[in-house]
């Protein structure tokens, strides 16, 4: 199976979580930040894992990273903005058939989500939703993560790994688009 962990990391905790995902699916997952998650890594990818930071209750948009760049002098760390926003991948994004899934890391509170918007533009693209998106808790601002949320991202990459076998090539088309 070629899975694709796909993401978008201001402060290093959604890369992380990234990492964990992928190291749940198996040896093979590739984990891309967004400029290198291109459409030849899709076109034969059978699972795709797509994730963001929560900003303003969103999937962050160009707008929020530019003031993310401006206004966040008291940051432990400068902020990631090397890659473009995934809410921008999430735009040039070919059509497809692979099995696909969500996850968005934030503040426990936060009443948004960037989840939602991720799995309609990937819906929209033809692509295929093969498990309930998820959310991962930060403890802070810019983090670091919540205790746990590691090893919850690499079992949940185990569960979409077998959820990809148990529906086999009919639901994500074996690669072969």
């Amino acid at each position: 199976m070629k899975a694709v962990v796909v993401y978008e990391s201001v402060w290093g905790n959604t890369a992380a979580i990234a990492r964990a995902v992928a190291d749940g699916i198996g040896p093979d997952a590739q984990v891309l930040a967004t400029d290198a998650a291109t459409p030849d890594f899709l076109a034969s990818a059978d699972l795709i894992v797509a994730g963001s930071p929560v900003f303003g209750f969103q999937l962050p948009t160009d707008a929020m990273r530019s003031n993310v760049a401006r206004d966040e002098a008291d940051a432990p760390t400068p902020p990631d903005l090397s890659h473009p926003s995934l809410r921008l991948w999430l735009e040039t994004v070919p059509p497809g058939a692979a099995a696909f899934a969500a996850f968005e890391t934030r503040i426990w509170w936060s009443p948004g989500g960037a989840t939602g918007t991720i799995e309609d533009r990937l819906s929209h693209a033809g692509y295929r939703r093969i498990g309930k998106a998820r959310k991962f808790i930060v403890k802070g601002k810019y983090g670091p993560l919540r205790d746990g949320e590691i090893e919850r991202a690499r079992r949940w990459g185990q569960e979409l790994a077998e959820a990809v076998r148990v529906e086999g090539p009919a639901l994500v088309g074996s690669g072969s688009r």
